[in-house]
């Protein structure tokens, strides 16, 4: 699981496995987790995390959009 890079407590990650989805994020933070496509960039899951976090989290994604879908290909492909 690649960490792509961290931001406070969120955790930005890749699974290895998932590379026949389409671009997506991990995000973890102690026991949350959601997961955003990258292409367009939308919430897919969400488990703990409260609105106003999954507002700073998609602010983050659109930040640095060019950096994720970068790492995406060279993990995956």
């Amino acid at each position: 699981m690649p960490t792509v890079f961290r931001v406070g407590r969120y955790r930005f990650v890749f699974f290895s496995n998932e590379g026949q989805e389409p671009a997506h994020i991990h995000i973890k933070a102690d026991r949350d987790q959601a997961k955003f496509w990258l292409d367009p960039i939308a919430l897919a899951s969400n488990y703990g995390f409260k609105a106003h976090e999954l507002n700073e989290i998609e602010r983050i994604i659109r930040e640095r959009h060019g950096e994720l879908l970068e790492a995406w290909h060279e993990h995956l492909g």
